[in-house]
């Protein structure tokens, strides 16, 4: 995605935590994008936003560099997960959940220079803190940077009811041949032939 960026280019990515701290490839993936880019700001987002329930996922906010190296000083993360509601059907993720990362990642849409050194660490006990690119080089590049402790009911990492896991696993497995009956039917395959 970064390469696709001109110098002075912006992006945002939605990706899941173990993007984050996988090792080997992934972990030169993210000093790749922290050297061409300036990783500005990383966003964590509440458990199953994305994606399945369970699965907690990041929003990366970057720049692409004038050069390709040493682009990223520091990086800005916003914990929007720790000591929040269970988001779902009945706790909806509303703009309002946002009103404090707005607040804190200031009102420059680009994350300019000048904003990025308007905004305050708020220390241990607060939602935004800032890592310098050196400290991230200390935990081996991982961008999985936590501080908070979570004493929300969403924190727990219990497993839901398997009979509910079961019908989220089979309403995922509906709609996938669904899609794979469209692409035989836009390939003008018949659906319900073929060696099964």
């Amino acid at each position: 995605m970064y390469r696709g960026l001109k110098p002075g280019g912006r992006a945002a990515v939605v990706l899941p935590d173990n993007v984050l701290f996988e090792g080997n490839v992934g972990k030169q993936i993210r000093a790749d994008l922290m050297e061409k880019c300036n990783l500005h700001t990383i966003l964590r987002l509440p458990t199953g936003i994305f994606y399945a329930q369970g699965v907690k996922t990041n929003v990366l906010f970057f720049t692409r560099g004038e050069k390709d190296r040493g682009n990223t000083k520091e990086v800005w993360v916003y914990d929007l997960r720790a000591n929040m509601p269970q988001f779902g059907k009945r706790t909806v993720l509303t703009r309002q959940h946002f009103a404090e990362f707005e607040a804190a990642f200031g009102s420059d849409p680009l994350g300019s220079t000048a904003s990025l050194k308007k905004r305050k660490d708020t220390g241990e006990d607060g939602r935004s803190r800032c890592f310098s690119r050196q400290s991230i080089a200390e935990r081996d590049d991982s961008l999985d940077i936590a501080w908070l402790r979570d004493g929300s009911d969403g924190a727990s990492d219990e497993l839901a009811e398997p009979a509910i896991l079961a019908r989220e696993a089979i309403t995922e497995l509906e709609a996938a041949v669904d899609e794979l009956r469209e692409i035989l039917e836009e390939l003008g395959e018949d659906v319900e032939g073929g060696d099964a």
